[in-house]
């Protein structure tokens, strides 16, 4: 199972994101070869806020539009759901303390921990360093920036 962080979503569902196509494909790629993802609420909370930001995009979604395609990631046969747990809140403060991370760092340190108390190890994402810390997880190459 991979899981999903806001940036591929983004990227996926947002034409004029430049990582548009390669996620696409790398997601089409995924499927053919029988994989699943992780899906977190807080990811789907973070897509939503972003794709509807008008400083952020030329042609943002629309708060409807954009709640449709959240829901349709969500349902999808091919998508798990990944609740957070007493456990995953556990292991946020564990690596809260243990790498020193500062308030930047809540939500993302909290996204891995359900990821990681869930069994993904794999996350398709474009911010890679927001996870490596952890020392958990490998990244899928089609979802990173490259620069």
């Amino acid at each position: 199972m991979i899981g999903l962080d806001a940036t591929t979503l983004i990227a996926y569902e947002i034409k004029e994101h430049p990582l548009h196509g390669t996620v696409r494909g790398g997601i089409r790629h995924c499927l053919a070869d029988g994989q699943t993802f992780g899906l977190c609420d807080q990811t789907i909370w973070e897509f939503l806020h972003i794709v509807t930001d008008a400083r952020r995009f030329s042609h943002p979604l629309s708060m409807d539009d954009a709640v449709k395609r959240a829901a349709r990631w969500s349902q999808a046969r091919e998508v798990r759901n990944l609740p957070p747990t007493e456990e995953s809140r556990d292991w946020t403060l564990k690596w809260m303390r243990e790498f020193k991370l500062g308030r930047k760092r809540i939500l993302d340190t909290a996204l891995a921990a359900v990821l990681h108390v869930n069994g993904v190890s794999r996350i398709a994402t474009a911010n890679r360093s927001d996870f490596e810390c952890f020392g958990v997880f490998s990244f899928e190459p089609w979802a990173l920036v490259h620069k």
